[in-house]
């Protein structure tokens, strides 16, 4: 297998779609505090399954899905760290392709949203504790790379890059992703962020994930120049509270992604509500732009 420093130079990479989405779609409850973690620990055969359904659909990255776990929860800590080795190995047994270990914001670990306003309250000392030992444990995990991954403000930018010089693991590279939409990413704080995780020890792509598709080209901009850029929005849908159902068309707009791509987008894929339907897509034309 193809490392991911290596691959990012050879072509754009396509990551995989929403992982959660598709567990749901396929009847399995995520409606816990833990989302799709929860299989992790009660069905790691669906997780399985759903990791090699994006494979099959030509993804050349997995997200493992570690994205909401975090230790000093209501689960123990010593299990925390066996469902976090075991998101990767479930990835890992998925498909000869790139695994990425997903580190989510604490916001995320809060499970009330937060991880879209970037309000914790918290110091970057606080944050680098509490991030301190899931980092450990998933560079140890066999992982190909850490995804870390919508990241809502400047502070836990900062903690996060503190935290992977702590750790000091120039074999493992990692990409930064912001919340485009945070409020605390407003104004001149995207660009700010976005350059404080360029410089941090071992991140090889800075970009957003989890917004809006037309959220991305604008957010991209703002990254500095000489790194590379990863865009996984969500499929673009909107919920309709009065209906209670999601319209609008999903996917992601290949087009933008082109667009991506030529703004320096070597990693591109698609957050909560994008399906391996949609990754394929993406990948056939991801492919025939390689080609081209």
């Amino acid at each position: 297998m193809t490392t991911l420093a290596a691959a990012l130079d050879h072509r754009p990479l396509v990551l995989d779609g929403g992982l959660g989405t598709l567990l749901e779609d396929r009847g399995h409850d995520v409606s816990s505090d833990l989302w799709s973690a929860r299989l992790l620990r009660d069905e790691p055969a669906a997780v399985r399954a759903a990791h090699a359904e994006f494979v099959a659909a030509g993804a050349d990255v997995l997200i493992t899905s570690s994205y909401q776990l975090g230790h000093g929860g209501p689960i123990d800590d010593r299990e925390v760290d066996t469902l976090l080795r075991r998101s990767v190995r479930l990835a890992r047994d998925a498909g000869d392709v790139v695994v990425a270990a997903s580190v989510g914001p604490y916001g995320a670990f809060r499970a009330d949203g937060s991880e879209y306003t970037g309000r914790y309250g918290l110091g970057t000392a606080e944050l680098r504790t509490w991030h301190r030992r899931r980092l450990a444990v998933l560079a140890e995990s066999g992982a190909d790379a850490l995804a870390i991954e919508t990241i809502p403000n400047e502070v836990e930018v900062d903690a996060l890059a503190a935290e992977l010089e702590r750790l000091a693991r120039p074999d493992l590279p990692a990409w930064i992703s912001l919340s485009a939409g945070s409020d605390a990413l407003a104004g001149d704080a995207l660009g700010r962020a976005l350059a404080l995780a360029a410089a941090a020890p071992g991140v090889v792509a800075v970009g957003v994930n989890c917004c809006a598709p037309a959220m991305v080209s604008p957010a991209l901009a703002h990254a500095p120049a000489g790194v590379a850029r990863v865009a996984y929005p969500n499929s673009g849908e909107r919920w309709d509270a009065v209906a209670r159902r999601w319209v609008g068309a999903g996917g992601v707009p290949i087009a933008l992604a082109r667009e991506w791509i030529g703004a320096g987008a070597r990693l591109v894929g698609g957050c909560c509500r994008t399906t391996p339907a949609h990754i394929a897509a993406l990948a056939a034309a991801v492919g025939v732009a390689a080609a081209g």
